[in-house]
């Protein structure tokens, strides 16, 4: 099977063409590809196919073998990946991913190829029901919840997928993420588990943050997180509409106007690291 390795601030994915390559077993693959040790190494697998409602589709594969609805960092890879092997020539095009179609726009550089991606992550889903999460409240906005006997504070937020994201006031680098990470994506509270965001606020422009994706475990990006934390601190006043988030692979950049109705916009880079053949 041929592949491309491929990057966003650090959240790297197997890209998978799959208008020439057929896999038999898809999730035994991801898992297989993932794997750091025995594998190529990865936080999951990326498949492009053909599409009948955009201009192609991604189908995401966590690195345990579980589907994702949404990849932010994945996404603006799977356009990089189109535009710069000549998939097409288009700079605004379209990628499906579980049926929701994203909007997307390519900055090129002096060569030609892709230096940025543009994506237009939809509006946020603030409904607890629909993220989904179980709470009292209607949208869980400052809503309390107890982990491993501790009371924290979340928002939650889903962009094609769940997030709950927690602002904390210490250093979050010494955060023993490890540990509390799975407990928050398979609290009860969470029907089809949850990514977590732990963030803190730098200044009204910037939030550092640190990411545990489900099926997966902490990531040095989530670009779906970065947007769901950039809308829980424009929703509670801690920040403004362009936010950078500061991630473990780099910076990311989020726009939301702070209305329900309008999308999420998110920018950052997307880079090839190496093409390869493994055997299956």
């Amino acid at each position: 099977m041929k592949f491309t390795k491929m990057q966003g601030c650090g959240n790297d994915y197997v890209y998978v063409n799959g208008f020439e390559e057929k896999i038999e077993d898809e999730v035994k693959t991801a898992i297989k590809v993932s794997d750091r040790h025995f594998g190529i190494g990865g936080d999951g697998m990326i498949i492009i196919n053909p599409s009948n409602i955009a201009d192609f589709e991604m189908k995401m594969y966590n690195a345990d073998g579980t589907r994702a609805e949404m990849c932010g960092n994945g996404i603006r890879c799977v356009a990089k990946y189109v535009f710069d092997y000549g998939l097409t020539d288009k700079t605004s095009l379209t990628i499906e991913s579980m049926g929701k179609i994203k909007y997307i726009d390519l900055t090129l550089d002096d060569d030609g190829k892709v230096k940025s991606v543009k994506v237009d992550m939809g509006a946020p889903v603030l409904d607890a029901k629909n993220v989904p999460v179980i709470s009292k409240m209607e949208r869980a906005i400052g809503d309390e919840i107890e982990v491993d006997g501790k009371t924290y504070i979340m928002t939650c937020v889903s962009m094609g997928n769940p997030h709950a994201v927690i602002f904390l006031d210490e250093d979050i680098k010494s955060l023993s993420i490890d540990e509390i990470g799975s407990k928050f994506e398979n609290h009860e509270r969470f029907p089809n588990r949850t990514n977590t965001e732990f963030a803190r606020i730098i200044d009204r422009q910037n939030i550092e943050m640190r990411v545990w994706e489900r099926g997966t475990g902490e990531t040095l990006a989530c670009g779906t997180g970065c947007c769901a934390t950039a809308v829980a601190g424009i929703l509670d006043g801690r920040v403004d509409n362009n936010v950078k988030i500061h991630v473990l692979g780099g910076v990311m950049d989020i726009y939301w106007s702070g209305k329900a109705e309008d999308s999420v916009i998110m920018s950052g880079p997307a880079q090839i690291v190496f093409d390869g053949e493994i055997k299956i």
